[in-house]
């Protein structure tokens, strides 16, 4: 069973453990205002919004695509639909806009776009004694990324989500929920769907059901339901234990700090992290994804995931990531246990990872002031789509030479690799046009690409070749000591 909040409305209902917020929605609730558009989260059609109680205690709301949400993630949550944004008669300032601005034209996507547009406008008065921040172009790409419109054009939609601040501040008055407003399980919770708290309940569930897939974001994991169609008899849920959503500074025993990032903490609130410490780690999570995506999907559930375009992997191999693995011990006891990324990836969608055991953590090292990182990805799309090739390269310069270096790369082979004899060529030289053109050379031995619908192999080697030549140029535009603003638009992109 899960209990809810529906627009207000407390809900009690009975799914299958494979059933998305989607079908509950449309099926069992008859709340047909949220559409189906690609059932794979591109599309951003079915978008709703989902409540939770935030460290202030009041209920704070997210994006999500519905169709690749498990709808038992709603348990003890708040969901909004399209149908409950008006009070009474009066739209809500994100209807109002659309309907003046002239946003819709056959309306299909329009629920997801209003949707959108209310988490923006709650994020702007999320803090009623704090006046609405401006709304950049930025933020506004963020926001409405996700959103897919076929007809209108995109124009009359950023006017409507401009124009929101100039309707009267008319909102239902439940969306201003109090955190004991949520209703508790009104009786036994659907085993089949199991979400444990702790990370001690976690190891046990697994040990008891290791047939039984781990769901965080579902990002991933649901396509296979709304893709491949597949059935799910049971599900581990990791959203609610708490070890798994921490993040903690830390130093380990090698004298290196930095962050232990929960396996269950999403790209959203990973973020202001990354954007504070590594900013080219931080533009990338822009381009991975929509806001709805990174809402939900975690760093952990990228790892494990183990495709060979995931685009965080190749980063944290460049940084020199470690991870922090839990599962079960010597009678009900729990077993941890370290290891660098460097040995997780074993083939392709296949790792390390031992029966039962799940990622705790990943170690974030803190930025040395003499270490630098740069990140690019090639794809079709330069938004929301997945990599053709992905480039992550960190490394120090010490007395004019090239020290720790460490190159990454996705798309180039089965796993996420680093390039050892690419590495190896510009370790201890300067980064001069003949090192780097030895590196390149030495990419030969280092990946055989595959030839799929994203590129050909050809095209994958001569684009990493091309990310190399790109970073040897960025490294000389640095040592003219050009505006600081000069160089980030050039590497960030």
């Amino acid at each position: 069973m899960i209990d809810f909040l529906l627009n207000g409305q407390p809900r009690h209902c009975m799914a299958s453990p494979d059933t998305s917020v989607l079908e509950l929605l449309r099926d069992s609730l008859g709340q047909t205002g949220t559409k189906e558009g690609c059932a794979s989260g591109d599309c951003g059609a079915c978008t709703v919004a989902i409540g939770e109680a935030g460290p202030d205690g009041r209920i704070h709301y997210h994006s999500a695509n519905a169709c690749i949400t498990p709808a038992h993630q709603l348990q003890g949550r708040v969901l909004v639909t399209v149908e409950g944004l008006a009070r009474g008669n009066t739209l809500h300032p994100a209807q109002a806009a659309m309907v003046e601005c002239h946003g819709s034209q056959c309306g299909f996507c329009t629920p997801g776009i209003v949707m959108s547009l209310f988490t923006l406008y709650e994020d702007q008065h999320a803090d009623a004694a704090t006046p609405p921040a401006p709304l950049t172009p930025q933020r506004l790409e963020a926001a409405l990324g996700g959103n897919l419109c076929r007809c209108t054009g995109y124009r009359p939609i950023r006017d409507a989500a401009l124009a929101m601040e100039d309707y009267p501040h008319q909102r239902p008055e439940w969306l201003d929920l109090a955190v004991d407003a949520v209703p508790e399980a009104a009786g036994d919770r659907d085993v089949a769907f199991v979400q444990p708290a702790t990370l001690v309940e976690l190891i046990a569930e697994r040990g008891a059901h290791p047939e039984a897939p781990i769901v965080a974001g579902g990002t991933d994991l649901w396509l296979e339901v709304t893709q491949r169609l597949a059935r799910f008899v049971r599900v581990v849920d990791v959203t609610r234990v708490a070890e798994l959503k921490a993040i903690e500074e830390t130093t380990l025993a090698d004298g290196r700090e930095g962050w232990w990032i929960g396996g269950a903490v999403t790209y959203s609130r990973l973020e202001p992290l990354l954007a504070d410490h590594y900013p080219a780690f931080a533009h990338l999570l822009h381009r991975l994804g929509s806001a709805q995506v990174r809402n939900r999907g975690t760093l952990g559930g990228n790892i494990a995931n183990a495709s060979p375009i995931g685009d965080t992997p190749p980063v944290l191999l460049a940084l020199g990531a470690r991870l922090w693995l839990a599962g079960p011990g010597e009678g009900a006891g729990m077993a941890e246990r370290e290891l660098p990324l460097d040995n997780v990836f074993l083939g392709y969608k296949k790792t390390e990872l031992r029966e039962g055991e799940v990622i705790r953590a990943i170690f974030l090292p803190r930025p040395e002031p003499s270490r630098h990182l740069r990140v690019w990805k090639l794809s079709k799309r330069r938004e929301d789509d997945i990599s053709a090739v992905l480039g992550a390269f960190g490394w120090r310069l010490e007395d004019g030479l090239l020290c720790d270096v460490r190159l990454a790369f996705g798309g180039m082979a089965a796993t996420p690799k680093r390039a050892a004899a690419a590495e190896a060529a510009l370790e201890g030289q300067p980064p001069s046009p003949a090192a780097f053109q030895a590196a390149r050379l030495a990419l030969a031995e280092d990946f055989q690409p595959m030839s799929d619908v994203r590129g050909s192999a050809h095209y994958r080697r001569l684009c990493a070749a091309n990310l190399l030549e790109r970073l040897r140029l960025v490294m000389a535009q640095e040592s003219t000591d050009a505006p600081r603003e000069v160089m980030l638009h050039a590497y960030a992109h």
